[in-house]
């Protein structure tokens, strides 16, 4: 069971690092910024609120986060349900930003290390003697790697 656990634990760090990689060079966007945006392209019209809770940030977090978009041209703020409330919509740049963040997140998630420095950061929480315990490494082809 430890082996399973260690090939879970491992694909799933590296697949967070490289989606979020991937998805911040496609946006221009750091943090929850291209969360947001893929977010708001299944739900637009949606208010800060909803983002907050979306994409975990507080109310003051999730302000700051859309200020940002607007100033990117990435979002647009129109009339909300109430006169309390602004709905957020994705501009073209905006759509267009949430597409690439999906396309590549689709591309990401097949690939992993190809060479010893990207094994190293894959496995950097790795149980070691799991992977040894087992048929060996599913990152092997990377330790006669120089690179």
């Amino acid at each position: 069971m430890a082996r399973l656990e260690q090939l879970l634990a491992t694909q799933a760090l590296a697949v967070a690092d490289r989606v979020r990689e991937a998805a911040e060079a496609a946006s221009a966007q750091e943090g929850s910024g291209p969360a947001a945006l893929v977010h708001l392209q299944a739900h637009p019209g949606g208010s800060v609120g909803d983002l907050e809770r979306v994409v975990r940030l507080t109310q003051t977090g999730a302000g700051r986060l859309v200020d940002r978009l607007v100033a990117a041209g990435l979002v647009e703020r129109r009339a909300g349900r109430d006169a309390r409330t602004q709905a957020l919509w994705l501009t073209r740049a905006g759509t267009a930003a949430a597409f690439r963040i999906l396309e590549r997140r689709a591309r990401v998630v097949t690939r992993l290390a190809h060479d010893r420095p990207g094994a190293l950061t894959v496995c950097r929480l790795c149980d070691r003697s799991a992977c040894h315990s087992g048929p060996g490494c599913p990152l092997d082809h990377t330790t006669h790697s120089i690179s």
